[in-house]
C-alpha cells in the first residue's frame, strides 16, 4: 500500500495531537491529580503511536510507546506525577515535534531519543527517585536487577510486528544472549565487535541494555538482543564465540508461537516489576511530600477515590473538514475572475436595456456578493493557531529564568486572514520573551516591591474596525526611561540633547532601534540587541503598527495593530497617464493639492511644506517612467501623503479615482521584487492596476 497519499493527513493529525498533548500536559502540571486529563493525554499518545507505527516511523512510535507506559501507571494510580516526570514528558514532546517536523520536510523522522527513552524507562522502573530515597530503593534493587533484563527486552508493538512478519517471510529470528568475560578490560569494545559481526549479515531489532548504554559500558557482563538473519544457529554461535573474551553465547531460534509466548512472558514480568516499583515509588512520594500525593493515597484506597474516577469524555461531533490553503487560494483567484465578469455583464445589461437580462444580472450580482463574503470567511482562521504554542514556551522560559508567572490568554477565537497568521508568530514570540525576561521581576524582587510572587502576562486579541489588535501586557517592572536613554546615548543612537527633549512615548520607541538592548548580561534569552527591531520591521511589512505603553514599577503593554486581511485591502485608486495604481489606505495620512510654486528644491530634492515641517515629494510618473504624463506641465499637483512609522513623504499623482476594496494578487515568479510594487489587482473593467508599497519610498 502506498502510504505517501496519507502522509499529509498523518502530519496534520500528528501536529494536532502534539498540540493537544502540550496543552493537556500544562493543565496536568497545574492539577497533577486530575486523572481525567491523564486519560485524554493517554488517548492522544496512543493514537499518535498507532498512526506512527502504521506509517512506518519507528522511532516516533517507539518513543510514544514509552510515554504511554508511564501514563498507564499514572492513570491506574500506580504512579504520581512530579517534576521529573513532567520535565521528561516535555522533552519527549519536543523530540516528537522535531521528528514530525523532519517528516514534514521530507525526512524519515529518525532521531536519537535514547536518553529520553532511558528516562522514561527509569520512571517506569521507579529508579529515577534513587538519589532521594536510597534506603527504600535498596530494598527493591535485587528484584529490579533480576527483572531488568526481561523488562528491557519487552517488545513494543512495532518491533513485535517486524519480528513476526520476518518469520512469516521466511527469515530466521533469534534471541541471543552474550556473556563477556569478567576479566575483560574492554567490555564495550567486545560488545561492539559482536554487534558489528551480527550487522554484517542481519538486523538487530532490539537490544538490552540499549546500544548507547553498551557503548558507555553501562552494563554488567551480559547483554541480549533480538536478531533477524538468514544464517544458521551454528554459524552465529561460531562467529560470536570466535571473538576474544566472549565467555558464552546462547542463540535460540524463534517461531511465531515462541515469539508470542516470549513476548507475553517478558511483558508480564516487566509489568509486575513496574507495578511493584511504582507502588514503592508512591509510598516514597507519600512519605516525602504528603500534601503533593493525594493520588498516592487514592491508590492505596481505590474505593475512596470517587474524585479520582476519570470523567467520561463528552461526545464530540466533528463538524469541520481540512482544506489545503492552496485550494482556497485557487478559489479566491477564480472568484476574482468571476467578479470581473460580473461587472462586465452589468455594463452590457445596462447598454442592452433588456428588463429580463437586467433582472437576471441583478440576481447574479446579489448571489456573487454573498459568495464573496463566504470565500473571504473561508480564509479567516482563529488566532489561537498561533497562541497555542505560547503557554509551553512561556512555561519553559519562566523555568529557565527561575521566575513564577501566569500567562492569561483572551480572545484566542479572534479571526484573521491566514496570510497574516502565518507571519505574526515570530514577532509575538519576541515580544513575549521580552516581557518574561525584561518585564517580569524575580520572585525576590517582586516580594520586596510588595507584589505577588507570581507575575502575570496577558496575551489578548480583539477586533477593532478593520484591524486586529494583539496586546502583550505584563505587571512587571516597566520600562526605565533613564536607563533606556543612557544606553541609547552610549551606543551613539542619539545625543544627550535629543534624549532630553524626548517624551516618554518617544523614549520607549528607542527600544525598536536596531542593535539596541538594555540587558547588562547576554543570555540565551536576550541581551544581544536582536529582537524588537525585527518585530517592528515585520509588523510594518504586514501593514501594521506596534506601540508601547509603560509605567515604571507597574508594567508594560505592547500593542500590535494588524490589518484584518492581506488578501483584500482598502486602497486609494489613483491615475497617472493611462495607468492606474492602488495605494493601501493603511499607509495614507491624507491627500492634498499643492501648487507648483509651493514645491521647493533642497539639495536637488523636491520638498513640500506639511504641518509645520517639510517632507520629500516623490514623482510616481518619473519613478515608473509613465510615458503619457508630465507633471511639470501641471499648474497644480495632487499628492498622497504616506507614512512609515514616524516618517512622512508625499507621492505626486495625476488624479484621485476614489477608495476601493481590492483583491491582492502577487506578481508571480516572472516579475519578482519590483521595487515599489507589492502586487497587482484586477479592476471591475478588467484592467490591471499595480499596488504600490509605500514603505519602499521612505528610507
Amino acid at each position: 500500500m502506498d502510504m505517501n497519499q496519507y502522509l499529509n493527513m498523518f502530519i496534520d493529525e500528528s501536529n494536532d495531537h502534539l498540540q493537544s498533548l502540550n496543552e493537556k500536559m500544562l493543565q496536568l502540571e497545574s492539577s497533577p491529580t486530575d486523572l481525567g486529563i491523564v486519560q485524554v493525554i493517554f488517548r492522544s499518545a496512543h493514537t499518535l503511536k498507532g498512526m506512527a507505527a502504521t506509517m512506518g516511523f519507528e522511532d516516533l512510535a517507539s518513543l510514544t510507546h514509552q510515554m504511554e507506559n508511564v501514563l498507564d501507571l499514572v492513570r491506574n494510580n500506580k504512579l504520581a506525577m512530579q517534576e521529573f516526570i513532567f520535565d521528561t514528558f516535555f522533552k519527549g514532546l519536543d523530540a516528537l515535534e522535531s521528528m514530525v517536523q523532519n517528516i514534514t520536510e521530507g525526512g524519515d523522522g529518525k532521531a536519537d531519543v535514547s536518553s529520553i527513552v532511558a528516562s522514561l524507562q527509569s520512571i517506569v522502573r521507579g529508579d529515577f527517585q534513587k538519589s532521594h530515597t536510597d534506603a527504600v530503593t535498596e530494598a527493591v534493587t535485587p528484584k529490579k536487577a533480576a527483572d531488568s533484563e526481561s523488562e528491557g527486552l519487552v517488545l513494543d508493538q512495532f518491533q513485535y510486528s517486524v519480528l513476526e512478519q520476518s518469520i512469516s517471510e521466511g527469515h530466521r529470528v533469534y534471541y541471543i544472549q552474550v556473556t563477556i568475560s569478567s576479566e575483560s578490560q574492554l567490555k564495550a569494545a567486545r560488545a561492539f565487535m559482536v554487534f558489528n559481526t551480527l550487522e554484517n549479515s542481519g538486523e538487530i531489532v532490539k537490544a538490552y541494555p540499549s546500544v548507547q548504554d553498551i557503548e558507555q559500558e553501562k552494563f554488567e557482563q551480559n547483554f541480549s538482543l533480538y536478531y533477524i538473519t538468514q544464517k544458521e544457529v551454528g554459524e552465529l554461535e561460531k562467529e560470536i564465540a570466535g571473538i576474544s573474551e566472549i565467555e558464552s553465547v546462547s542463540v535460540v531460534q524463534l517461531d511465531q508461537e515462541s515469539l508470542k509466548q516470549m513476548s507475553e512472558v517478558k511483558a508480564g514480568l516487566a509489568e509486575t516489576a513496574a507495578v511493584q516499583e511504582a507502588q514503592v515509588a508512591v509510598q516514597q512520594q507519600t512519605a516525602a511530600s504528603q500534601p503533593q500525593s493525594p493520588t498516592a493515597a487514592s491508590g492505596a484506597k481505590p474505593a475512596d477515590g470517587k474524585a479520582q474516577v476519570a470523567k467520561p469524555a463528552a461526545p464530540t461531533h466533528n463538524r469541520t473538514i481540512r482544506v489545503d490553503i492552496e485550494r482556497l487560494d485557487v478559489l479566491m483567484n477564480l472568484f476574482s475572475e468571476l467578479l470581473i465578469d460580473r461587472v462586465r455583464l452589468e455594463q452590457l445589461a445596462s447598454e442592452a436595456s433588456n428588463p429580463a437580462l437586467t433582472e437576471t444580472v441583478e440576481h447574479m450580482s446579489r448571489v456573487s456578493s454573498d459568495l464573496q463574503n463566504v470565500v473571504l470567511k473561508l480564509r479567516m482562521v482563529p488566532v489561537d493557531t498561533v497562541f497555542n504554542r505560547f503557554p509551553r514556551m512561556v512555561r519553559d522560559l519562566a523555568k529557565s529564568l527561575d521566575k513564577k508567572l501566569d500567562l492569561v490568554i483572551t480572545g484566542a477565537d479572534t479571526e484573521m486572514d491566514r496570510t497574516v497568521i502565518d507571519e505574526i508568530g515570530d514577532p509575538l514570540v519576541h515580544l513575549l520573551r521580552n516581557s518574561v525576561d525584561h518585564g517580569i521581576e524575580s520572585v525576590e524582587t517582586r516580594i520586596a516591591a510588595g507584589k505577588p510572587e507570581t507575575g502575570t502576562v496577558h496575551l489578548r486579541a480583539f477586533h477593532s474596525g478593520n484591524n486586529v489588535f494583539i496586546e502583550i501586557e505584563d505587571d512587571g517592572s516597566g520600562i526605565n526611561r533613564e536607563k533606556v536613554l543612557k544606553s541609547a546615548i552610549s551606543k551613539g543612537i542619539m545625543t544627550e540633547e535629543q534624549a532630553a527633549a524626548m517624551s516618554d512615548e518617544e523614549a520607549h520607541q528607542v527600544l525598536f532601534a536596531p542593535g539596541f538592548s538594555t540587558a547588562e548580561v547576554i543570555s540565551d534569552v536576550s541581551g544581544r540587541g536582536v529582537g524588537l527591531d525585527v518585530v517592528k520591521s515585520k509588523i510594518t511589512s504586514l501593514g501594521g503598527n506596534v506601540t508601547i505603553h509603560s509605567v515604571l514599577g507597574k508594567g508594560t503593554n505592547f500593542s500590535v495593530q494588524l490589518p484584518l486581511t492581506l488578501s483584500i485591502i482598502a486602497a486609494m485608486m489613483i491615475q497617472i497617464g493611462s495607468e492606474k495604481y492602488a495605494i493601501p489606505l493603511s499607509s495614507i495620512v491624507e491627500t492634498a493639492i499643492v501648487k507648483r510654486t509651493q514645491i521647493r528644491s533642497v539639495h536637488g530634492n523636491k520638498m513640500i511644506a506639511f504641518r509645520e515641517s517639510h517632507i520629500p515629494l516623490i514623482s510616481l510618473s518619473q519613478l515608473f517612467e509613465v510615458p503619457d504624463f508630465n507633471e511639470d506641465e501641471e499648474e497644480e499637483t495632487e499628492v498622497v501623503v504616506i507614512r512609515k512609522g514616524d516618517r512622512l513623504a508625499a507621492l505626486s499623482v495625476q488624479d484621485f479615482l476614489g477608495q476601493s476594496e481590492i483583491v491582492l494578487k502577487n506578481l508571480g515568479k516572472y516579475l519578482p521584487n519590483i521595487q515599489g510594487i507589492s502586487g497587482a489587482t484586477i479592476l471591475g473593467d478588467g484592467q490591471v492596476a499595480l499596488i504600490i508599497d509605500p514603505n519602499v519610498f521612505i528610507k
